[in-house]
């Protein structure tokens, strides 16, 4: 564990240590603002919710998530410091959790400072604190879940923006997989059994789930697995690149 929180350390220092960081934070509040209070019509629906501005986070996540992960990997690859990184007396599955935890806690800083929505809709009126606080734990949970991917893309790569491209395409895939226009495409042929594995990898069913209010222990599962399955293969590839 201290192997781990010192990568940690070492790549959220890295992050404020340019402008990264914060021309990031920036983009996500602002994109965030507006896509809550202009385009999903926060003050036309009249009702002291946070629906406008989570409904958008999954897209949202598609262009900002890849693009925090894209350098994780690829960056160290393109300026040789990979190798210097595992001379260092740490494991494989060290590094990766610790420059994965490092980007998960970034984008969770960046979630965090849209608090102010969160009183804002208590000033103008009632909401259900309870469905909100869900929703930002479904959110955290989505990002971390993108974010996976993107460290596993990143590691196969020393090219940033393919890095980028692939990782936002894979992603794009897995938030479509529950849409009607998709699954209507595989049941002109496909076996009900298949269709309803497509249906349950979409991270638009278990977000939107999530955003009902209720956790249920199959979106957790769902996260979950995800993360651990693409920071296995993440684990795998830069061993591969290490032997080789």
């Amino acid at each position: 564990m201290r192997n781990i929180a010192v990568i940690a350390k070492r790549e959220i220092a890295s992050y404020f240590a340019t402008p990264l960081a914060y021309i990031f934070i920036v983009i996500f509040l602002a994109l965030t603002g507006a896509f809550a209070f202009y385009v999903g019509g926060f003050f036309i629906r009249e009702q002291a919710d946070l629906e406008p501005f989570f409904v958008y986070h999954p897209w949202l996540y598609l262009m900002l998530i890849p693009a925090v992960a894209m350098r994780l990997w690829a960056e160290e690859r393109k300026t040789g410091t990979i190798e210097v990184l595992m001379t260092l007396p740490v494991t494989t599955t060290e590094a990766v959790l610790g420059k994965y935890l490092a980007a998960w806690g970034f984008s969770g800083i960046a979630l965090a400072l849209t608090f102010p929505m969160w009183i804002t809709v208590n000033v103008l009126g009632s909401p259900d604190n309870g469905v909100i606080t869900a929703s930002y734990i479904g959110s955290f949970l989505m990002a971390g879940a993108f974010l996976a991917i993107g460290s596993c893309i990143s590691s196969l790569t020393k090219n940033q923006v393919i890095a980028f491209i692939v990782a936002a395409t894979v992603c794009f895939l897995f938030t479509l997989s529950g849409l009607e226009l998709v699954l209507n495409f595989f049941r002109a042929w496909a076996p009900e059994l298949l269709i309803r594995t497509i249906a349950s990898m979409s991270f638009l069913t278990h977000f939107t789930a999530v955003t009902k209010g209720v956790i249920e222990f199959r979106d957790l599962i769902f996260f979950a697995s995800l993360i651990v399955f693409w920071l296995f293969a993440n684990v795998v590839a830069v061993d591969f690149r290490k032997a080789a």
